[in-house]
């Protein structure tokens, strides 16, 4: 890959004006580069921290044509970004991650096949564009699965769980809301774990401690560092992140999530082609965080150390969780980032709180 490493003062666009679209305007700040987004939300919370905000949607052709214009470089925060706008953008400006990254991240079928094509194992799994294909894959499972959209769930959104042939099938297509679906077999793992891991435009690797994490109600609680795993889990988890990286030709930060098997071996659940909640931690516990290491990618610089200096817990702060704030500014060793939203409500994710052990 040919590119011309970016000096401070370049200008990196990023698509998408939530909270990691801010985290990657900040780090880019410190290394001296300016940022632009590219959000329809006016005053999103990257914005009021990057150099100027495009304010329209995705895939608006002016808008994307004045971002390549300005930009040296584009990046996303999201992976539900238009393919056919990161495509666009690619004609005129380099773009990271590739689009690639974006067309397998964003349909579940597409994102399984392409792991176990690269060597990674997932769970078992089958398409479901029908009422009968959920019977038939249902009952090649024994009636156990957890059926999702193929497409933009999230935060367990878009999902219903089978946990036996007690639970009937009827309806289960169109309650979905009769699109495209994949049905996942159940894996019975002991831990799920996530590793964050770069890739640079020479083609170097480096990869983050893998956390350890849990969920309440489909959203990320808390990532633990070290996760309870073994060295050899840890490997295969390093082993797994190369050669996704390297089987996408991927440049910038990557997110895999993991299901740890009682044997200690690995299956992945599934990837996201940017900056990942599960790594928020890097910023209190490691010298180069997960966003400085993705502008340092994306910008041609060499990646920096990955290494953890101490052992710590990252807890998301949800909706009202923000009650508790002044408990948390008073605890020792601990880092407080608060989004810039307005509006705490249920499920929304409003900052993030990370403790040093």
């Amino acid at each position: 890959m040919t590119f011309q490493s970016l000096m401070p003062g370049a200008t990196v666009g990023i698509i998408g004006g939530g909270q990691l679209g801010r985290m990657l305007a900040m780090a880019a700040a410190r290394l001296g580069y300016r940022t632009i987004v590219l959000e329809p939300q006016a005053d999103c919370p990257a914005a009021q921290v990057a150099n100027s905000q495009i304010v329209a949607p995705y895939d608006s052709p002016l808008a994307l044509a004045e971002l390549a214009n300005l930009c040296d470089v584009v990046t996303y925060e999201f992976e539900n970004v238009p393919v056919e706008a990161a495509l666009m953008l690619a004609n005129n400006v380099t773009v990271f991650p590739p689009a690639k990254a974006l067309e397998v991240a964003q349909d579940r079928l597409s994102e399984k096949t392409f792991l176990n094509a690269a060597g990674i194992g997932t769970a078992d799994f089958r398409a479901v564009d029908s009422q009968s294909d959920l019977e038939a894959a249902l009952s090649a499972f024994g009636g156990r699965g957890v059926l999702k959209t193929r497409r933009l769930g999230y935060d367990g959104k878009g999902q219903r769980v089978y946990k036996g042939p007690e639970d009937s099938p009827a309806g289960g297509f169109e309650a979905l809301g009769g699109v495209p679906l994949i049905l996942e077999s159940f894996v019975a793992f002991e831990r799920e774990i996530s590793v964050i891991a770069a890739r640079g435009t020479d083609g170097s690797i480096a990869c983050y401690d893998p956390a350890e994490n849990v969920h309440l109600n489909g959203i990320l609680h808390t990532s633990t560092l070290p996760a309870t795993i073994g060295a050899e889990t840890v490997k295969a988890a390093f082993s797994a992140a190369a050669k996704l990286l390297e089987a996408l030709d991927y440049v910038g930060v990557i997110g895999i999530e993991f299901f740890a098997l009682p044997d200690g071996s690995l299956i992945a659940n599934e990837i996201a082609p940017r900056v990942h909640n599960s790594g928020h931690w890097t910023e209190a516990a490691c010298v180069v965080s997960q966003f400085e290491q993705h502008i340092r990618a994306v910008c041609g610089l060499p990646l920096g150390d990955p290494a953890r200096h101490s052992d710590c817990v990252m807890t998301n702060l949800i909706g009202h969780d923000m009650d508790d704030l002044p408990r948390w500014l008073a605890q020792k060793n601990t880092l407080v980032h608060l989004y810039g939203k307005a509006e705490a409500r249920p499920g929304r994710k409003m900052g993030h709180v990370t403790s040093l052990k």
